[in-house]
């Protein structure tokens, strides 16, 4: 059988756009691959997470006017498979089932609901949707298909708050199925694709079976998918061996793009190996540990995919919401730095904007590097100083402030006097603002509330300020390697953070040092320790107590942030709902 892989970005609620790829790429397939299976991702129909368009019964009544437009537009002599929303089969439960239906012929022939439906992390589906009560086989070419979706197949990774009864693959297994399909929409993590990859061949190696995963691509608000569908499949030698690596990854797709890949069950081709790039760790990354992918420190190749990843979430976001145009203001300082460059790469040198607003505090230094590093990009960059509106702000508050001493109030001013600049401009031309926040500071409160918070898209808002130093070295280190100078000016990396919103201020005067801060976070954030559970592992209890208290603290914040690109295991926004007004019981 010639099975077909398309990795397609689906746009939620477009419902004819993603019916016009399903039926272009069928077509490319059949014509082009001469296949007799195409399988798209989870949800293609529609778009993945629907979220609480699911309310409106004008949305499913279109995912199902769309299947049934589907039987007759898709091509004869060709199953293709594609995941949709249709309504509850059963006689009771939620209203509505996660399908994944193959149309063959001109008829919807087969259907499998999705079994293990999650809720942790910015998923919520239980929500929404009722679960499988039963596991058919496709029958197709002489196979016998078996259709996994998504987090049916995650269920022995044992992924913290979950607990399933049910094993989906092990109904499939025990019913005899020749090849497992699982389509999906499995948001980008840095690292993850190595955890996928190890998954799917103990479940290839479980049932001595091809397994087949073809996942979404594109980005959808704070969700990226990276695409990167692959097919594992046994070598004639694995029946007896069991050995892993008699179960070698036959094909892969692209990363961060549509793609179409065919393959042919019957041929015995080299193996063909995953992009494996180099693992040497770059300074400034996360510190290795084995036993926890997700903590893995990110080598160049993943930091390269995170660039990209990045890129992707802002070009989506900003096509998706119908802008052309971006803007951001650029300090001199290594947040706004990457978010200027990640922001050209996006939507190109003409499209987008560096604001310099310099005030009495700003150093010259500041000044020259960000001037400096739009002259690297390429863009354009406008001045506009603060200082006349700050001074008229002071001296309009100055009765009621009442002559107090300076402190937070006029430092949070000058940010606000720039959030108003920025956004004033963004309605003016209607281009998108990008905020330049990083976790680090995000979660500790070290941000501006209508100031530097203000805007459409925080793309760094899930890294931590290591992660930030680690990426720009990164990208200036691929520069040198092509034969050009670095892009972010090398002051930026060298000199201490500051907001710069009174004299000689530095980042750590409110800060721990970021590479205590942000190990911390992430035992308290990813692994959910306590206070003392972390201290217990070597840190410093007042310190650990202190981070937990202003990240509580800071909740308030956080919920009136713009969202930010998901890149890690749990990202602020709708991956992390807390309590605003709370004890602080874990310190």
């Amino acid at each position: 059988m010639r099975i077909s892989i398309a990795q397609i970005n689906s746009t939620i609620g477009d419902f004819s756009g993603n019916l016009e790829k399903i039926v272009a790429f069928t077509k490319q397939a059949q014509d082009e691959h001469r296949s007799d299976l195409i399988l798209f991702p989870e949800l293609a129909v529609c778009g993945y997470p629907p979220m609480d368009l699911l309310d409106q019964d004008s949305f499913v009544e279109m995912n199902i006017r769309t299947i049934h437009i589907l039987q007759r537009e898709l091509p004869k002599n060709i199953a293709v498979g594609m995941g949709f929303v249709n309504r509850n089969p059963y006689s009771q439960g939620k209203a509505l089932v996660n399908a994944y239906g193959i149309i063959l012929d001109g008829r919807l022939v087969f259907e499998q609901i999705k079994t293990l439906l999650p809720t942790y992390d910015v998923f919520d589906e239980a929500r929404n949707f009722e679960p499988a009560q039963k596991w058919p086989v496709f029958e197709w070419k002489g196979e016998r298909i078996g259709v996994a979706i998504c987090e049916d197949v995650w269920r022995e990774t044992n992924i913290p708050g979950t607990s399933y009864v049910r094993d989906p693959v092990r109904e499939l297994l025990d019913q005899g199925i020749s090849i497992l399909c699982v389509p999906s929409a499995s948001p980008y993590i840095a690292g993850k694709l190595k955890v996928r990859r190890n998954l799917a061949e103990r479940i290839s190696r479980r049932g001595n079976i091809p397994f087949v995963y073809i996942n979404a691509v594109g980005a959808n608000d704070s969700i990226i998918f990276d695409g990167c569908s692959f097919i594992i499949a046994p070598t004639p030698e694995a029946a007896h061996s069991g050995a892993p690596g008699d179960y070698p990854v036959r094909l892969t797709a692209k990363a961060l793009a549509e793609d179409l890949v065919t393959w042919d069950s019957l041929a015995v081709p080299e193996p063909a190996a995953l992009k494996n790039p180099s693992e040497t760790p770059v300074h400034g990354s996360v510190a290795a540990d084995a036993a926890d992918p997700f903590k893995v420190g990110l080598t160049r190749g993943e930091l390269d995919i995170l660039e990209d990843a990045l890129v992707m979430g802002i070009r989506e976001y900003m096509h998706k919401c119908g802008f052309t145009k971006a803007h951001l203001g650029l300090s001199g300082g290594i947040d706004s730095a990457l978010v200027a460059y990640l922001g050209m790469k996006a939507v190109g040198k003409d499209n987008i904007v560096c604001f310099s607003m310099p005030s009495r505090f700003s150093s010259q230094g500041s000044k020259d590097d960000a001037a400096e590093l739009a002259d690297n990009l390429g863009c354009r960059y406008v001045t506009l100083p603060i200082e006349p509106v700050y001074t008229s702000f002071l001296a309009t508050l100055d009765a009621v402030f009442e002559q107090r001493p300076f402190d937070i109030a006029e430092e949070n001013l000058q940010a606000r006097i720039r959030g108003t600049l920025l956004m004033a401009f963004s309605n003016k031309f209607s281009s998108m603002l990008l905020t330049t926040g990083n976790k680090s500071e995000l979660a500790m409160g070290y941000c501006t509330l209508y100031g530097d918070m203000d805007g459409a898209l925080g793309p760094i808002g899930d890294l931590f300020k290591t992660e930030v130093f680690a990426l720009c070295r990164r990208i200036n280190e691929k520069a040198r390697a092509a034969g050009g100078a670095g892009i972010i000016p090398e002051a930026i990396l060298t000199k201490p953070p500051s907001a710069e919103l009174r004299p000689n201020q530095k980042d750590q005067d409110s800060l721990p040092p970021y590479e205590e801060l942000d190990e911390i976070l992430k035992r308290y954030l990813f692994d959910n320790l306590s206070g003392d559970e972390i201290t217990k592992l070597g840190w410093d209890g007042e310190l650990t107590a202190r981070i937990i208290k202003t990240v509580a603290r800071a909740e308030f914040k956080r919920r009136q942030a713009p969202p930010v690109l998901k890149v890690s295991k749990r990202a602020f926004g709708m991956g992390r709902r807390m309590p605003i007004a709370r004890e602080i019981h874990e310190r």
